[in-house]
């Protein structure tokens, strides 16, 4: 019987056994990764078994390719199935174990690189010229091809799709099709988490007047500053929760977790995408380059650690919502009001919380109550609803203290318009507790509350109210 040999990375998972390796080592054991270019330089088989040495791979979380495994498991009961790749072999090992398929597994030794002409070798030693059939996915198995029975290409790279034309033994392989590429780079992006940096805008909006029209440009260059900033650091957490994400019922669809993103090409966007906003930003102004730096630190110790630390956790979000407040004032010119500042701070630290709370009580739902990579437990969803529900009353507090203000009487005809938002305010905080606490949260509060029709009214409400206020004779 001709048996049939399958490759590893990106053929049977839609990810890098290498790359995974890597992400692990760089999340959990730094020091380690820092030695990855020495490696390196030793050769690709030094490189991969010195990963190999300091990660065990979690071959339950792999992306993989089910509609290719479950034609493997057919395959597999008239004839051999071989998993054959250029990964180290207890990577390919911990693969096999998983899915316990295969009759026998060929991998990257101590010695050889089991890539390409490697691999061709070795399979005509073991089986003979075309007495294999072979599953592959790039242009490095085009030797692998040449002398197999039957090629099949499955999740065909870019590259071997342009050289398909000269594999006269290739066969069809039916498949779903591919998600387009360019999308789940842009999705990878996070695009509808940019809204949340529209609050850069908030300090020129809070004094707008008609002779500050020009400080749109500057406030515009700091929100797409900030956003390219922001993906880098959405890009940098993904990585960092690969594993977590991937036990998650939504998160698991993200494209570093589903594998629709190549790692490599995420290591290379992070880098990119941290140098355009900073290079951006240094149109608008010296200080908001320095708050951008800063959110940037405070970001990437919140992805390591910081979201570890219970309750800490939410107060680091709290403030880095107030952080794009500072960024948009330092890009105008402007110094931002206590009062702004001070409600700013009560009302992001409830949505915080609130988005911990819809998280936890997600999981609740689905497993046992735990937050992958968090530290919340199901127990802890009435401290959550107690500590968010009394931080969005007493932003209303400090909105109610501020229209009492003599800042207030100063710039407004009616301030006692103004009260009006103070029971618009409740009911919303209210709102959104509620609906947290019935599952009807799925993405940040921020941006849930964009999308909410009821929330979208408040606010346009309440813009309305302070106009009123002002302008009304």
């Amino acid at each position: 019987m001709i048996p049939l040999v399958v490759d590893l990375d990106g053929t049977l998972i839609f990810s890098d056994s290498l790359f995974e390796g890597c992400v692990q080592l760089w999340h959990r054991q730094p020091l380690y990764f820092a030695l990855f270019p020495a490696w390196v330089m030793r050769g690709r088989v030094a490189a991969k078994r010195h990963v190999a040495d300091h990660v065990e791979l979690d071959a339950t979380l792999l992306p993989y390719n089910e509609s290719l495994v479950a034609h493997l498991r057919e395959q597999r009961a008239s004839r051999k199935v071989v998993l054959c790749s250029a990964a180290d072999k207890r990577f390919a090992d911990a693969v096999a174990r998983h899915l316990q398929l295969f009759d026998d597994v060929i991998a990257t030794d101590s010695h050889v690189n089991l890539k390409s002409n490697n691999k061709a070798n070795e399979l005509v030693a073991r089986y003979g010229a075309r007495g294999f059939d072979y599953i592959g996915n790039d242009v490095a198995d085009l030797a692998v091809f040449a002398d197999a029975r039957h090629a099949y290409a499955v999740n065909a790279s870019r590259a071997l799709t342009r050289q398909l034309h000269r594999v006269s033994n290739l066969q069809p392989f039916h498949e779903a099709p591919a998600a387009s590429s360019l999308m789940a780079h842009w999705r990878a992006l996070r695009p509808t988490q940019w809204v949340k940096n529209l609050l850069v805008y908030v300090p020129l909006l809070a004094v707008f007047k008609a002779t500050q029209l020009p400080s749109f440009l500057p406030a515009t260059l700091a929100f797409i500053a900030f956003s390219l900033v922001a993906s880098s650091v959405y890009l940098t957490n993904d990585l960092a929760d690969l594993s977590a994400d991937r036990l998650h019922a939504r998160k698991r669809l993200r494209p570093l977790a589903a594998g629709t993103v190549p790692i490599k090409h995420a290591l290379f966007m992070i880098p990119a995408l941290l140098l355009a906003g900073f290079a951006i930003s240094v149109f608008v102004t010296p200080l908001f380059v320095v708050i951008l730096g800063l959110y940037a630190v405070v970001t990437a110790l919140y992805s390591f650690w910081l979201k570890r630390l219970p309750l800490l956790d939410t107060l680091v979000l709290a403030g880095l919502y107030t952080l794009r407040i500072l960024a948009g004032a330092a890009a105008i010119f402007v110094v931002p009001s206590v009062w702004l500042l001070s409600f700013s701070m009560f009302l992001f630290l409830s949505l915080a919380l609130a988005k911990r709370h819809s998280e936890l009580i997600e999981m609740e739902a689905h497993t046992s109550g735990v937050i992958p990579g968090r530290e919340y437990r199901s127990g802890d969803l009435q401290i959550l609803i107690s500590q968010g529900s009394a931080s969005g009353y007493s932003a209303v507090l400090v909105l109610a203290l501020y229209i009492n203000s003599e800042t207030v009487r100063e710039q407004y005809r009616h301030p006692e318009i103004i009260w009006l938002i103070c029971p618009l305010v409740l009911y919303w905080i209210n709102k959104l507790w509620l609906n947290s606490q019935r599952r009807e949260i799925y993405d940040e509060p921020i941006v849930w509350a964009i999308r909410n029709r009821v929330s979208r009214g408040i606010a346009i409400v309440s813009v309305a109210l302070l106009l009123l206020a002002r302008w009304l004779p």
